[in-house]
């Protein structure tokens, strides 16, 4: 009998299955639907409950950081994020009509807070996202023939990196650690 820990190949499972039926959903919208089936909000709360139970008897445990990224136009960033990167929005927040956007976008377990607020971050961070698959992310991007972006894939001691700076400055180092 599965349990959660089987949910990524349950998610997997469920894509093959629609894709069968010609329907197409995204491996986290699969992830979000796995989550439901064991009665739990979302992806990220089923995938802490995994994390933990890797991780018996620590008496502190982190699950995960959401970098906050400054962002100044709407339409540009979601052309990077959405349209080049391939995240999806999760959700969006304004106080009010002509107020700053503050959104959350995701892929494959990254999260990330994307701001129009002054006051949320600062434009021109860095952030290092280690992750498996790098060639494969690689691939994708350059197959999209992005015009403002055109990463490389560089090896570095023991690991491979790919660099993206979004339109405001950003920099994401994507890296996989080689196994020796």
């Amino acid at each position: 009998m599965r349990d959660h820990r089987d949910a990524k190949s349950m998610a997997k499972a469920l894509r093959e299955a629609l894709a069968a039926r010609a329907v197409t959903i995204t491996h986290s919208e699969a992830l979000e639907i796995v989550a439901g089936q064991f009665g739990l909000a979302n992806w990220n709360i089923l995938s802490a409950a995994i994390d933990a139970d890797d991780r018996p008897g620590d008496a502190i445990a982190f699950e995960q950081a959401v970098p906050i990224v400054r962002i100044f136009d709407v339409a540009k960033a979601h052309e990077f994020y959405l349209g080049f990167l391939g995240f999806v929005v999760d959700w969006e927040h304004r106080y009010g009509e002509n107020f700053p956007l503050y959104t959350q976008v995701s892929r494959g377990g990254l999260r990330l807070h994307l701001s129009e607020h002054a006051g949320d971050a600062t434009p021109g961070g860095n952030m290092v996202v280690y992750m498996r698959g790098i060639r494969a992310l690689h691939a994708e991007l350059t197959a999209k023939n992005y015009r403002y972006m055109k990463p490389g894939l560089d090896r570095t001691d023991d690991r491979l990196e790919l660099a993206v700076v979004d339109p405001f400055n950003n920099r994401i180092r994507f890296m996989e650690r080689l196994r020796a």
